[in-house]
């Protein structure tokens, strides 16, 4: 009997282990296009996990459909969390395939693309809707902040209720101005960073581990 209720109990923690732990939080990268977030994504990823999520490109939606890092596990300042992380096409109200001739794609290859950028911000809209824990906003600090797809993308995260960080990408270049962003949306706080420079990184790690822990 000894044996049994031994295997019994092993068995139980097992299983009480299992459930009571939780699963990553799923954290989506949101923000315009060319606002640095696949830059960004890759950075986090690499760091912690030595592999990039997808390609980078200044060629506007690079990224046209989401992909996803799993059990990424951040650790700073005696704070731990494990998370999803969700890199998501840029959201824009429009996307006019002429914005692709611009980068010398011939004109059927510039339809195409324009044609996965829309379905793209479809779908990063429904997984804003229904299946993110937490948001990181990412905006290029040398660019006005307040715009329609800004207002409205923060606007349905807050409704949502959804714990959300702003990164001032692209500290790095001379036009970069931080203080723009806190302004424009001081009810959230604004981290600064580069992401392609790997500037800052620390307070970033640190306040994710912070706000999505």
């Amino acid at each position: 009997m000894g044996l049994l209720t031994d295997l019994r109990d092993s068995i139980s923690r097992v299983v009480d282990r299992l459930f009571s732990e939780s699963e990553p939080k799923r954290i989506g990268i949101y923000g315009p296009p060319n606002a640095g977030k696949t830059t960004l994504a890759n950075r986090i990823a690499r760091d912690w996990t030595g592999d990039a999520i997808g390609p980078e490109s200044h060629i506007p939606h690079e990224t046209r459909r989401a992909r996803r890092k799993e059990n990424v596990e951040i650790e700073r300042n005696g704070k731990k969390v494990t998370i999803d992380i969700v890199d998501t096409p840029g959201v824009t109200t429009k996307v006019d395939y002429k914005e692709f001739l611009e980068h010398d794609m011939e004109k059927d290859d510039a339809v195409r693309r324009s044609r996965e950028a829309t379905e793209g911000v479809a779908e990063a809209m429904h997984w804003l809707r229904e299946d993110v824990d937490g948001v990181i906003y990412v905006l290029d600090s040398t660019k006005d902040p307040i715009s329609q797809v800004n207002t409205m993308l923060i606007g349905i995260i807050e409704s949502q209720d959804l714990p959300v960080l702003i990164f001032a990408n692209k500290i790095d270049l001379e036009e970069s101005n931080v203080e723009r962003i806190a302004n424009a949306y001081p009810q959230h706080e604004t981290v600064e960073l580069s992401a392609l420079e790997g500037e800052n990184m620390d307070e970033v790690y640190a306040k994710i581990a912070e706000y999505f822990a």
